[in-house]
Parts: structure tokens; sequence; C-alpha cells
């Protein structure tokens, strides 16, 4: 007999916006709370990134907050703390929940190398475990993912492409 979950799907809203570099999509919950942003043409990858840290997920067409729209716009207006305001939940590994509270505390128009990040959470030695946290980021651009370079200053990886950490970089006024 197959092994069946009687856990109830997570129910989460999916709403769409339009961005400067594509359609955003943003996850919340019950209580107006941001779950994930990714982008339309990798709708594929936040699922599965949903699917890993909740299991079952219920998503349906809601309007995310207007809060978090305003502060998104305000973001990409060029007003770069409005992110700061966004209230987000993240499930996770509590190293990857490690991780990406830190990244919340990387300033805009700043970046850090995944060994300088390791180093921050005291964990000198976590380079590698660093970067694969960072690319299981739910939140993109709220958890600044994109602000995360190779030590030699190479862009290195993107969840939402490269071109995309580009963009981002050069909008909060990084020479890339």
């Amino acid at each position: 007999m197959p092994f069946r979950s009687t856990k109830t799907p997570e129910r989460f809203g999916l709403d769409r916006m339009t961005t400067p570099i594509g359609i955003a999509l943003l996850v919340t919950d019950a209580d107006g709370v941001l779950r994930a942003l990714d982008w339309e043409d990798y709708e594929h990858r936040m699922r599965e990134l949903l699917r890993l840290h909740y299991g079952a997920v219920d998503l349906s067409d809601q309007p995310a907050p207007a809060e978090i729209r305003t502060a998104l716009s305000g973001y990409f207006e060029g007003d770069l703390d409005q992110t700061s305001r966004i209230a987000w939940r993240i499930a996770g590994t509590p190293f990857q929940q490690e991780v990406w509270t830190a990244l919340a505390q990387i300033p805009a128009g700043t970046t850090m190398s995944y060994g300088a990040l390791a180093a921050r959470i005291d964990r000198p030695k976590a380079i590698r475990a660093v970067g694969h946290a960072n690319g299981s980021n739910p939140i993109s651009v709220v958890l600044p993912c994109h602000r995360l370079i190779g030590a030699d200053g190479s862009l290195v990886k993107y969840g939402g492409g490269l071109e995309r950490k580009k963009w981002l970089l050069r909008h909060e006024g990084v020479q890339v």
C-alpha cells in the first residue's frame, strides 16, 4: 500500500506582480505574510521549493496584501529600503533559516562573498553549505540572495537567472 500523508496541505495565496525584470510570483499565507517570491519563468522551481519546505501546498489565486505590493513597487522605483518593511516567514532547516536571516541583514548596494557570510554566522568552513542554503532561498529580492557573490567578485549563480541578478545589483548601485 503506498504511503499517504494525512497532513492537510498548507494553503497559500498566489499573486502576480509586474516588475522591470519580469512577473514576480508572490506567495502569502492566511496572515498576509510573504512565504515566497520568485519569477514566473521559474514557477516550477518555486513550487518545488515550497514542496520541500512545507510538504503538500495548495496555491490559489489571491491578491497579496497592499503593503507587500507597495513595498516591492517602492523598491523597484528606487527606494531600496522598502523591502525591509515586508513581513516574511520561512520554513527550512535551522541552518537555512540562519543563512536566510543573515541575508536580510546585507544592506542594499553592497555585496558579500559566500565565505564572508559563512564567517558572519560563525561557520567559516560552511561556505558550500551557505551556497546551498542561498540557492534554496524561497523569498527572492526581500531576502537578497542576489547580493552574494564569489570570493573573486564573480556573480556566480542566481535562481532567477544571472541577467536578473545583474539588474538587481545595478539597480542597487553595485558596479558589475
